[in-house]
């Protein structure tokens, strides 16, 4: 009996609804024509054009200190979360295990307006601070996830004869259990970042005024026909290391850790 094509078929042009439009921008950012209706030939002005933007750069430089604060203080909170789940079983930790996994299914729109009440109601300044605060709450969970995937691997008896052998326990965490966890915590904190950097729905609700990250800028641009091909050359860009950054991501997670098979 011979096999269908069907299933490769719709897996072939579900990719390529997916990626024509995206392959349609990258090659649009090099095309000397405006509007990008037909080739005009290849140029590389709209990307000078960018690095000479200086609202651009202002909005990169904000999304850059909100994506590195958030990812070094979510990677740290989300480790010991992933820990304590991995490592203690109670009722306790059901509801902790429930909190952490609430925000990868809570849709972006319900979190961002709930967040915006939440500032708003006891008074906090909507600034740089309040999308720091609302990316690490997001960002804490795909951390708590990732080092608690690794988690399952880790044998704690390595921890044990770390002790038998005369090691106190900052000793055993510092020696033993962070080097195990180490692929996974960086493989955490690069998806943070990633997400971080490349948020635009919650960011929106709890921005404020001179507060404007990358994402949110884009989308400003957006309502200006002239900005759109500088928009490609710097969507291309975002590709480039958003690319890097999940594949880096992605090797870190399969890495053998130390002691760990």
């Amino acid at each position: 009996m011979k096999s269908s094509r069907l299933p490769a078929t719709t897996v072939w042009l579900t990719l390529l609804f997916f990626y024509l439009p995206i392959l349609v921008l990258v090659v649009n950012s090099f095309n000397a024509h405006k509007y990008g209706g037909s080739w005009d030939g290849f140029t590389l002005k709209w990307y000078v054009r960018l690095f000479e933007d200086r609202a651009v750069w202002h909005a990169l430089g904000n999304s850059l200190v909100v994506a590195l604060a958030s990812t070094i203080v979510s990677t740290v909170l989300g480790t010991v979360a992933a820990y304590a789940m991995s490592r203690f079983a109670s009722r306790l930790q059901k509801v902790q295990y429930g909190l952490i996994y609430m925000p990868l299914i809570v849709p972006d729109i319900l979190m961002g307006m709930s967040l915006l009440l939440f500032f708003l109601s006891v008074g906090f300044e909507l600034g740089l601070a309040s999308i720091c605060v609302a990316h690490i709450t997001f960002c804490i969970s795909y951390v708590a996830m990732v080092v608690f995937a690794r988690l399952q691997d880790f044998d704690y008896s390595i921890m044990e004869a770390a002790y038998d052998l005369g090691a106190d326990s900052r000793t055993a965490v510092l020696k033993v259990l962070l080097p195990a966890l180490a692929p996974g915590i960086a493989a955490g904190a690069l998806l943070a970042f990633t997400l971080s950097i490349d948020d635009f729905v919650i960011t929106f609700f709890v921005s404020g005024p001179g507060s404007s990250t990358l994402p949110v800028h884009i989308y400003s641009m957006m309502k200006h026909s002239r900005f759109m091909p500088v928009i490609n050359a710097l969507s291309t860009l975002l590709l480039v290391v958003t690319f890097a950054a999940v594949g880096v991501s992605q090797y870190l997670t399969t890495k053998k850790g130390n002691g760990v098979k």
